[in-house]
């Protein structure tokens, strides 16, 4: 497939959008440049041409009118308009796994590039570096003439970093799509036993899950290397509040001491902070369970 895209500086939106057709599994020869009658003998145009129709294999959003906005709000580039038409077939066919990525990469690109802040600078001015930071710092600065071959040069790395962060983020939506899955069994299998405890046969992202869905959830119990850990959960997503603490008596305690104070002998380590402890086994765990339930502090 020959896609046209614009010469001159490079953006992340037109980057990505090249980066995502790039996956699709057919070779991608990238023209650079503005020549009407080259733009038009391509398969596809990104970020140029002023027309905004997957039909015609066109994704452009300079046009007067733009190319519309999510329900959000957040305004469609490039990267939005490409991914759009193909993100679920990248994920597999999955549309939640696609829209998993574009709330986690496409629109914060979108964004950048449509003049629509997402988060403020810190006093003094201070902004986190983003993607977008990142792929537009391969372009020449102002002491720096490359010429087109090194320009291209500039392009082709910029793309190929923008190639990996773009599959690592689908892999690892994915990833979080199948934990979110196995996280809901669990939580709807502990209604029926117990529903204060969630119980995970595997160690994958729970707290998204949990806190919005598993209102009366106070610990999930999940393996870890050392053995299996009691963790509280929090009252709201990215709080340091749980909604019920461990007791206090086991803050801070490890080996022989946790284990002569709780009777549970494999019990390795409680978290001075009071929302995670550790056992050997899996019966060491559940013990630390039961006494948590009975003795930790809350529910709030």
């Amino acid at each position: 497939m020959r896609v046209a895209t614009h010469d001159g500086s490079f953006h992340a939106d037109e980057v990505f959008a090249l980066a995502a057709l790039s996956l699709l599994g057919e070779p991608l020869e990238i023209v650079r440049t503005r020549d009407p009658e080259v733009l038009e003998a391509c398969d596809a145009r990104v970020d140029v041409g002023f027309r905004a129709d997957p039909a015609t294999g066109d994704f452009d959003h300079h046009q007067r009118e733009g190319a519309g906005e999510r329900r959000n709000g957040v305004r469609y580039a490039s990267f939005g308009l490409v991914w759009r038409e193909h993100g679920a077939a990248l994920c597999g066919g999955d549309a939640e796994v696609a829209a998993r990525v574009d709330e986690s990469l496409v629109q914060g690109v979108d964004a950048n590039d449509t003049g629509q802040a997402l988060a403020e600078a810190s006093e003094g001015g201070i902004r986190a570096m983003t993607v977008s930071g990142v792929i537009g710092a391969f372009n020449p600065t102002w002491e720096e003439e490359l010429g087109p071959e090194g320009e291209r040069a500039r392009f082709d790395e910029a793309l190929a970093i923008a190639t990996t962060i773009l599959e690592r983020e689908i892999a690892s939506a994915g990833a979080a799509q199948r934990a979110a899955q196995l996280v809901a069994a669990a939580v709807e299998d502990s209604t029926a036993a117990d529903p204060r405890i969630v119980a995970l046969e595997r160690n994958v992202p729970w707290k998204e899950v949990v806190v919005r869905h598993a209102p009366e959830a106070q610990f999930v119990v999940y393996p870890k290397r050392q053995g299996w850990g009691l963790e509280a959960v929090p009252r709201e997503l990215g709080s340091f509040d749980n909604r019920r603490d461990l007791p206090a008596e086991w803050a801070g305690l490890d080996g022989p001491a946790l284990a002569q104070l709780t009777g549970v002998q494999d019990a390795l380590f409680a978290h001075a902070k009071r929302f995670l402890v550790v056992a050997r086994s899996r019966e060491g765990i559940d013990a630390l369970a039961d006494q948590a339930l009975r003795d930790g502090d809350g529910p709030w």
